[in-house]
Formats: structure tokens, sequence, C-alpha cells
């Protein structure tokens, strides 16, 4: 939708003013040239007048009557009457303003905002609809000369305004692209996160003599795992099915705490530490990001570091931007299907999407054992690989 089209929706009656002030612009100038032309009234200035009539009713917008319509009858009418009077009876005097402004109007929608078709046929007619116009004189004139040139300017400007909507319309289709598979990688890590989880349980109570109150809390946290990726899920399905761009990130610092409390329930102790002052100052798109990177990190170690004992979490400035740091100190492998242990994509995911926002990602083991992620992202918009430590 233009610009034109949003503005008279949202004002209907300006728009309907603006309506009638061109249909009363277009026929004064006609009723004005008759009137200075009715001297000498013949038949040739009566065909004038009538297709001027025809071609600015048509140029008025109407919601009635389709632009590729009016378009058709306008340019058809003016080169009628512009063959019937060049090839036989030339008028004494011919302006055609009201009719050329008329032309020039229908152009310009035709070739902005018709279709690709209608446009390349439609459009060459009206503009040399417009050219002959002044033609009808027996005298060809300075009329004809304005005519033209306006004709090649308006038409100019016409395609660059298609061409403008055309890649609006191409940048609006790639960040709905982007958005989805955002979304699906959002998906797939929530999934990740909780069924990994839910697994894990499954196994333990399967390898463990549990009954009475123990197995009641096993069943019990993975109901409610269960229960949360059922509702993490509906929310993330919800948004891609009503194709809706996010205002804000589904999730950020404040997150980070529940998702902690949450894997501490079913898994070891995590000791959470996040500078103070960050809840305020971190950008949204950021902490977006961090809570992300802990949820794969957590999920990993459920997965990669069955026998850990803590997890720690840090978050807290640097000279380049905001570094995160979750360690534990696990080294034993979950015992799980290859299925269920996915393909390894998570942290990969992350780390182009950390890069891509000008910092960087690392996993490894660290000096005193176990296994780090460590992330550092900028905190500011366009700070790069210089502002690295």
């Amino acid at each position: 939708m233009s610009p034109l089209t949003g503005w008279a929706r949202a004002h209907p009656r300006k728009a309907t003013a603006g309506k009638a002030a061109l249909a009363a612009v277009l026929l004064f100038l006609i009723g004005f040239e008759s009137v200075a032309l009715a001297r000498q009234p013949t038949r040739p200035h009566a065909t004038v007048v009538a297709a001027a009539v025809v071609v600015c009713l048509c140029a008025v917008p109407n919601a009635r009557v389709p632009l590729r319509i009016r378009a058709w009858t306008a340019a058809s009418v003016s080169l009628a009457a512009s063959v019937i009077l060049i090839a036989g009876q030339h008028a004494l005097a011919v302006w055609g303003l009201g009719e050329g402004i008329a032309l020039l109007v229908l152009l310009t929608g035709v070739v902005h905002r018709a279709p690709g078709r209608t446009a390349a046929v439609l459009g060459p007619l009206l503009g040399l609809a417009c050219v002959l116009a002044p033609m009808r004189d027996i005298r060809l004139g300075l009329w004809t000369v304005v005519y033209g040139v306006l004709t090649v300017v308006v038409s100019a400007y016409s395609m660059i305004l298609r061409w403008q909507d055309a890649q609006r319309m191409r940048d609006l289709a790639a960040v709905r692209t982007a958005e989805r598979l955002e979304l699906a990688r959002e998906l797939h890590d929530v999934v990740a996160h909780h069924v990994t989880g839910i697994v894990v349980q499954a196994r333990a109570a399967r390898f463990t003599a549990l009954d009475g109150p123990r197995a009641d809390a096993a069943f019990e946290r993975i109901e409610t795992s269960g229960g949360e990726a059922l509702s993490a899920m509906r929310r993330l399905v919800h948004v891609l099915r009503e194709n809706a761009a996010r205002s804000r990130p589904l999730a950020g610092l404040a997150d980070v705490h529940t998702l902690t409390e949450a894997y501490a329930r079913t898994g070891p102790p995590v000791a959470l530490h996040i500078e103070n002052g960050l809840d305020e100052t971190v950008p949204a798109e950021v902490a977006a990001a961090v809570y992300r990177i802990v949820r794969e990190a957590l999920t990993n170690i459920r997965k990669h570091a069955a026998d850990a004992t803590v997890v720690r979490i840090k978050l807290r400035t640097v000279p380049s931007g905001l570094e995160l740091r979750v360690t534990d100190d696990g080294g034993h492998p979950a015992r799980l299907s290859d299925q269920a242990r996915g393909g390894g994509f998570g942290l990969a995911g992350l780390t182009e999407r950390a890069e891509a926002m000008g910092g960087r990602l690392t996993a490894g083991p660290p000096p005193e054992g176990g296994w780090e992620v460590r992330a550092v992202l900028p905190l500011e918009a366009g700070e790069g690989e210089g502002d690295r430590e």
C-alpha cells in the first residue's frame, strides 16, 4: 500500500475533499478553455471539450471504478479524439490544459500502481495520448514540446516510485523470512531445552530404583518440564501463525533468573551472578541473546555433563561490551540416544548470532576442568571487532 493510499484511508474526509478539489480544478480548466475559444465554436472544438470532460472525470479517483477501467476509458477517448481531429479537420486553437493534466495523473497512477502487464501496455498509450493532445491544433507550438517533456518526466518519476515500492516489498519479505527463521530457531531451542530435561529425568528414573515419594517427585518434575515446553511452544506457534513481527524479544535478563531456577530443580545447583544495574542498561536484543546462550549452555550441560555438581553463570561488563560465562565441572555425558542428543547445531547458530551482532562466542574446556561457554556481545550499535579485549 502506497503512502498516499494509507493517508487516504486514515483521513477519509480529507481524501474526499482532495478528490473534489481535483475535479473542480480540471473542470475549471476545461471551462476556461471553452470560454476562451467560444468566439470560434466549431465541431472540432466540441470534440475537444467532450473528450476533455470524459478524461477529467476518469482522472478523479473513484472507489467504485477501478483505476484500470478509468485509465482505459480515458486513453481510448483521448486517442480517438486525437485521431479524428489530426486526420480530419484540425481545431483552430487547442490548449488541452485540463485533459493533459488528467492524462498525466492517470499515467502516474498506472505506471506506479498497476500490475506489470497493464502498466506495460496502458502506460505508453496514456503517454501517447498526452503527447497527441496538443497536436490537434492546426499549428504545432510550444504546448507540444511542453507536453512531451512532461510525459517523459512523469513516466520516469512514476517508474522510480514503482521501483521503490517493489524494493520495499522485497525488504519486507526478507524481514519476514528472517523473523520466521529466528522463530524457528527459537522453537528448536525451546524444544531441545525442555525435552532434553524430560529425557534425562525419564532415563534416570529407569536406571534408579524409585518408589513412593521419590517416584512421585520425579514424575512431578517431568510433568512440570513437559508443561513448560508446551507453554513455550504454544507461544511461539501463535506468533508464527499470526505472522506478527515482535516489537521486543521474547525473553531477557529477567527470564534468565526463572530459567536457572527451573533448571536447578531438576539438575545441579546454579550459581547466577549478574552485575548490578545490567537489567536497566542492557539493550533488549542483547538481553535476548544472553537468554538464548544461557538456555543452550544449560541444555548442553544436561546432555554432555551429567555428573556436574554445580553450574556457574556470570554476566558482567568489560571494555569490549558484555561478557557472559557459563561453566560447569562435569565430564561425563548423559546416557541418551543419538536422536535425543540432536545434531549439535545450537551453539553454531548462537555463534553466528553473536558474530552478526559484532561479538563472539567460544566454547571449550577451561584450565580448571569441566566446560565453559564464553560470549562477548557489544552493548552499543556499531561496536565491532576493533573493540574486543
